[in-house]
């Protein structure tokens, strides 16, 4: 089938097997499909709104054309703690920091992410900045691993597929336009980590997201949202708002939501969460490992 008979189904408002969407992967992969007729398709698609049967077949397919960092040895027993960014409250680079905490505590930390699309300071920014070499190769993500118990892959160094796909997806965020791509990429880890904990700016996609994590077959974790009432939403867990949270694989019995209080922890303002850029932000983290923010 070409893209076009694809478009025409979610156009008409009917949703895609999860085999078909993986298809669908391949098409968009494809330098032979017109970039026209991607955009096309995306847009039809977000008009729609994405199933979890659509996101988890894209991005099954999309893990198996990632390049294989070598990591099967933690994989098993290792999470990645990410969010999917596009929430706009510009905070600190909260996962991450978290993702060394729990490095230190003895689990395996296989994070995957990228550059900064809508914040001053992604984690690779971030990353980068402490001195960590992004593009690494699987030798020096391996030495990574087994002496810091983390690692982090550079999203672009280990999905050949995105090629052809990250001009349509740039020319449709130009136009403000959402794709199934703003949630796709904590789905396609390369070293496929069995636990996660992923923030989404939305809680709309708070269930279609542990469903997709299901179908993808992860031993555990949960979806997370922030819910900051008039001010929106946050991807991540905040004492600043009462948290939805959604589990998945031997999590599945947890569909909750979280005031800090239930927690015994005391609320706290949006505001203290606040990032800037990369320097700012490598300060905030010195200042919050030294115990002091």
């Amino acid at each position: 089938m070409k893209l076009t008979e694809f478009s025409a189904i979610v156009s008409e408002g009917s949703s895609l097997t999860e085999y078909q969407a993986s298809v669908v992967a391949d098409l968009l992969a494809s330098e032979e499909e017109d970039p026209v007729e991607k955009a096309d398709f995306l847009t039809k698609l977000a008009r729609k709104g994405e199933t979890f049967q659509e996101v988890a077949g894209l991005a099954r397919r999309y893990r198996e054309l990632a390049r294989n960092p070598g990591l099967d040895e933690w994989s098993s027993r290792a999470i990645d703690v990410c969010g999917t960014g596009g929430d706009k409250q510009h905070t600190f680079n909260i996962s991450t920091t978290v993702t060394f905490i729990v490095a230190a505590a003895g689990i395996p930390v296989l994070k995957h992410g990228n550059r900064s699309i809508t914040s001053k300071c992604g984690s690779s920014n971030l990353l980068e900045a402490l001195g960590f070499d992004i593009a690494s190769d699987d030798a020096n993500l391996q030495r990574s691993m087994e002496e810091l118990g983390f690692c982090f892959m550079f999203a672009p160094a280990f999905h050949p597929a995105f090629k052809e796909i990250v001009p349509v997806r740039q020319a449709l965020a130009a136009k403000g336009q959402h794709t199934v791509f703003n949630i796709l990429g904590p789905l396609i880890n390369p070293a496929k980590p069995a636990y996660q904990l992923l923030g989404v700016f939305s809680s709309d996609v708070v269930d279609m997201m542990a469903n997709a994590q299901d179908s993808l077959g992860l031993k555990a974790g949960l979806i997370v949202h922030c819910d900051l009432g008039e001010k929106g939403g946050m991807d991540e867990f905040s004492t600043a708002g009462t948290n939805i949270a959604r589990g998945f694989g031997s999590l599945g019995g947890i569909d909750a939501r979280w005031a800090p209080s239930e927690m015994g922890i005391e609320s706290g303002p949006l505001e203290d969460l606040e990032g800037g850029d990369v320097e700012e932000n490598m300060q905030l983290l010195d200042r919050l490992m030294e115990g002091k923010a």
